[in-house]
Order: C-alpha cells, then sequence, then structure tokens
C-alpha cells in the first residue's frame, strides 16, 4: 500500500510499502534519487518516519524541510490522511520516541511569534508565554518572538534551558486597521531581516493561547496548517468560506478541504513568507475592488491552492466551551476567545 506521498514544489517523496515475511520493503523518490530500505516488521504496524539524506533538501544546516510522520492505523475514528496524503496529527498517530531520536541529531531551532498589543498583553501574554514555556518543544532551541506595541505593559518572562526570547517593535500606519494585516505586515518584515536566519521552523500563534501539553515535534512540517475546531464536525457545505466571487478569497460551495483556523500556522520561514505575500496580495486585490475580507478567509483560500504538507486537528487548538468529543484525546492547545 502506500504509506507516504508528500509533495512540495519540485520534491516528491513516494514510500511504498508491501508485507514481506522478514518485514516492509519500502520504495522512497527522493529528488531523483530511489531508495530501498527493508524495515522491521514492527514498524510496518506503528507509526514511523521514512526521511531523504540529511543534505537533500538543505545542504547548509543538514535539515530536511519536508517529511512525513504518523500512520492512521491507530485512529480509525478520524481522519489522519488528507486526499492529497499529507498527515493530520492526532494524539496517536505518531510515535514520539521515533520522532525524537530524528530530531536530536540534527539540533534544530524552532521559532514561535506571538503578536501581543494594546489590553490584550495585560489579559493574556504572561498565561501564553508560561505555558509555551512548560510545553512547547521542549528539549530544543527554542526562541520566542513577541510582537508589542508597549514594552511597559509586558510582565516578567523567565524561561527555561534552551529557551529565548526577543522583543520586537509593532510598526502601525494610518490606513492599517486590521489587526491581523499589522500583525503580518510586521512579522514579514522581521522573518526578512533576521528570523529566517535564526530558525528551522516557525509557528505564528495569537496570544489567546494556553498550552496544556507537549506540543512537540510531531507538529513540525514545511507547510502546517491548523484545523478549526468549531468546523471540523461540520459538515463542509456550512463552512464559513468567502461566498463573493469578486473577493480573491473567495471559494465556492463544493470545494474546500477543511475549514482552517487563523489563530496557528506554521513552517519554515520561506513558507511563512510564501504564505504573508499571498495574504497581502489578496488585501491588496480585494482592496481595489472596494471589497475587505477577514484574514481567516484568505487563509483558507491560500491553503485551498497550495496544500499544507501537515495539518494539526482539534487537538492543538481546543476551545474549552465546547463539550470535549471521545475524539479529542489530549488537548494540546486551549484556545480563548478574546475579550473585546
Amino acid at each position: 500500500m502506500i504509506a507516504i506521498l508528500n509533495s512540495l514544489s519540485f520534491r516528491l517523496h513516494i514510500s511504498v510499502s508491501s508485507g514481506l515475511s522478514s518485514g516492509c520493503l519500502s520504495f522512497s523518490f527522493w529528488s531523483g534519487d530511489l531508495v530501498f530500505r527493508l524495515l522491521p516488521l514492527g514498524w510496518c504496524q506503528e507509526p514511523h518516519i521514512l526521511s531523504p539524506p540529511l543534505s537533500a533538501d538543505n545542504p547548509g544546516s543538514g535539515v530536511v524541510r519536508c517529511r512525513w510522520v504518523g500512520g492512521g492505523v491507530k485512529r480509525p475514528d478520524v481522519i489522519t490522511t488528507t486526499d492529497w496524503l499529507a498527515p493530520v496529527i492526532w494524539e496517536g498517530t505518531y510515535n514520539r520516541q521515533v520522532l525524537e531520536k530524528y530530531y536530536k541529531r540534527l539540533n534544530i531551532t524552532v521559532g514561535l511569534a506571538v503578536c501581543a498589543t494594546g489590553k490584550f498583553t495585560a489579559q493574556y501574554l504572561e498565561k501564553f508565554i508560561q505555558s509555551a514555556n512548560k510545553h512547547f518543544m521542549i528539549g530544543y532551541n527554542v526562541i520566542f518572538y513577541i510582537l508589542t506595541d508597549d514594552v511597559a505593559r509586558l510582565p516578567r518572562i523567565e524561561l527555561g534551558p534552551l529557551r529565548t526570547f526577543k522583543l520586537l517593535a509593532v510598526f502601525k500606519e494610518k490606513e492599517w486597521k486590521d489587526f491581523n494585516f499589522i500583525h503580518m505586515k510586521n512579522l514579514y518584515m522581521y522573518v526578512i531581516e533576521h528570523i529566517q536566519h535564526e530558525v528551522d521552523f516557525l509557528f505564528s500563534m495569537t496570544v489567546n493561547h494556553i498550552f496544556k501539553n507537549d506540543f512537540g515535534v510531531e507538529t513540525l512540517g514545511t507547510s502546517v496548517a491548523q484545523i478549526h475546531a468549531w468546523w471540523y464536525f461540520k459538515n463542509a457545505h456550512d463552512f464559513p468560506y468567502e461566498r463573493r466571487p469578486a473577493s480573491a478569497a473567495f471559494i465556492p460551495f463544493g470545494e474546500g478541504d477543511f475549514y482552517y483556523h487563523a489563530a496557528i500556522f506554521g513552517g519554515t520561514p520561506e513558507k511563512i513568507l510564501t504564505f504573508i505575500e499571498g495574504y497581502r496580495k489578496g488585501v491588496s486585490d480585494d482592496s481595489k475592488n472596494g471589497l475587505s475580507s477577514i484574514y481567516e478567509h484568505h487563509l483558507n483560500k491560500y491553503f485551498l491552492i497550495n496544500k499544507p504538507t501537515k495539518l494539526l486537528s482539534p487537538e492543538y487548538n481546543w476551545d474549552p466551551n465546547f463539550r470535549t468529543p471521545p475524539q479529542i484525546k489530549l488537548v494540546k492547545v486551549a484556545w480563548l476567545q478574546k475579550k473585546i
């Protein structure tokens, strides 16, 4: 059966496994190289990683930009693989020990960008940072990028080993009315200036989150999208996509894969920049047509066209106001609705 297919730019990684008495035979195609591997029998039944040579995608740092994690064998109750064969990460669909062994030798650095402005700084930032310090990428190099418009409002920040933070000033202009546009424009500037040279992977999150359990390397990928907790269990026909044909964010009825939450997204710095460029172009095109569509609509349109290579299940952004269904085995992050 086809175990893995991960498509990114001009790279294609395919692994095909067939049951053999001594194990599973894996065929991997990566950037023109066909690799044969005989996997131990136990690996055929457990989530695992099949990856290209460490220098195949990034000779400079040795960090492989594209990888597939998990398998759906343990979670028949949920969607674990998309139609384009990207993994959907749920508790029980990945092998943490295998992942840790793989990533530890790469000495990666992961960034987490959060925008805390105005009253939201006092309301949420301290709990966000405290919980992220406890649960986000434990055991790995982490840089917290705090985008703020008022340093005086910031709480005292104390971090554990391998963790540091950087304060980044939020620049505003009179014509910038939308908070998300301000955040993305500033984040883009800082990724260009230095973040892209400091981290291998970057997540962007809104400040109204509390980490409840480990948010680990199982979430890493080239392009990572968060499935919206409100809409995962709903009919796709009801997804609140932008339905105006004149908008750059337009998605017609009958199209769309999932409804993604704009509160969390991640990937390599290069892919973060690509997304922000697409978002800003969409906003500009809408403005020329006298339209305005929300940030989340543009994000969903982007991921419809540019399929994410990994999806995070609602466990990674659960709304605690909802009754927790049996499919949610372990809430990783709680999403708190902002108090306006």
